[in-house]
């Protein structure tokens, strides 16, 4: 039974939340480690643009909301703008003691890296307390039974195997097992099997499967065709191996962006599979609709996506700073900063193109 979506205001109200929260922390990352390293501030925004509200703080931060609220930014000492890009005008020798381009290469990396690093904390947290409060499933994959004509049934499974690995990583769950084969749709896998103590391993291509959710959103999966045992096995953990599991979550769903990526990349799966800011926010109206902890794990997963892709070494980007850093690193002396502003133009030419598509992806499939 097909779902009713979520209104319009809903949709908006539930997407300024996600968004708001996650942009927040990530500029909250790179202004705390920012001010614990002795570097000042001169404007906090979320969104882009003209600012809507805001106010200054007593040592002169500006806390804004502006009118574009696609992202964020920390505006630093010596900043000639959001970009981080230094002040050309200012040589080192005028500049305030506070400044964020006078400080050491290590400390402007950190500052750098903090943004990121909070998305990818914040998911680890949620992860964390989703475990310690519901447990963890560790059904074994253990096959209980075959789907006639499956992937699974063509490349020689049996009903009593144990699949131990996939691709020469280690599964220990069956919950691991779906993951990888979900986004391998159509993608050869080597899956290694125990059969009566004796290791076997085969290759299997997973079926591509068209699923439609509740909402009547179309997606494809990868699928092999068989069943795991009917009762789930569930696991309590203590607060310390749910922490570690939350890592550990992270980590996977990191590698499942990267897989995902890397298809779309090399074409083995549409570009279309982009999500963009229109179907985000359409996902975040109809995750707030299903409750609570959805929602927040919805945000986990795009927390860790807004941490991965802020990291790529794109100028105008964090990772984009920190390859400048590498270079200044190897060098010994900074990226001069007309390049960094060329850098940063060609950097936000890509990021604008690329959500532009996205964007077109989305109105596209609506």
């Amino acid at each position: 039974m097909e779902a009713d979506t979520p209104g319009l205001l809903y949709t908006l109200g539930a997407f300024a939340l996600a968004l708001g929260v996650l942009v927040f922390i990530h500029e909250w990352g790179h202004y705390y480690v920012g001010r614990l390293l002795g570097v000042g501030a001169e404007a906090f925004s979320i969104g882009f643009g003209p600012e809507i509200a805001g106010w200054t703080d007593r040592r002169g931060t500006r806390w804004r909301v502006s009118l574009i609220p696609l992202g964020g930014y920390v505006k630093f000492v010596g900043d000639m703008n959001p970009a981080s890009v230094p002040d050309a005008r200012q040589s080192a020798e005028d500049a305030p003691p506070d400044a964020f381009h006078t400080k050491a290469l290590w400390r402007r990396a950190l500052i750098v890296g903090a943004g990121p690093a909070v998305n990818l904390a914040f998911a680890v947290l949620i992860f964390a307390a989703t475990f310690w409060i519901n447990g963890q499933s560790v059904n074994p994959a253990i096959v209980e039974d075959l789907v006639p004509g499956s992937a699974a049934e063509a490349a020689g499974i049996q009903p009593g195997d144990r699949i131990v690995a996939v691709d020469g990583e280690r599964i220990d769950r069956f919950t691991e097992l779906n993951r990888r084969v979900r986004i391998n749709a159509g993608t050869p896998m080597s899956v290694t099997v125990l059969r009566a103590g004796d290791r076997r391993t085969l290759t299997i291509t997973p079926d591509r499967i068209e699923r439609e959710d509740r909402f009547g959103n179309r997606y494809t999966i990868g699928q092999l065709g068989i069943y795991r045992q009917a009762t789930e096995q569930v696991r309590q953990l203590s607060l310390p191996m749910a922490l570690v599991e939350g890592v550990r979550e992270t980590g996977r769903t990191a590698q499942t962006m990267y897989v995902a990526l890397r298809q779309i990349i090399l074409g083995l799966r549409p570009v279309e599979d982009l999500s963009g800011p229109v179907k985000i926010a359409q996902y975040s109206g109809q995750q707030l609709s299903l409750g609570a902890e959805t929602f927040i794990l919805f945000m986990a997963l795009i927390s860790v996506n807004l941490g991965l892709v802020n990291l790529l070494p794109i100028p105008v980007l964090d990772g984009g700073h920190l390859l400048f850093y590498a270079i200044e690193a190897v060098t010994g002396g900074p990226v001069p900063p007309r390049v960094q502003e060329l850098g940063n133009l060609i950097g936000l030419a890509l990021v604008l193109s690329l959500m532009l598509l996205v964007t077109w992806n989305d109105v596209s499939s609506l």
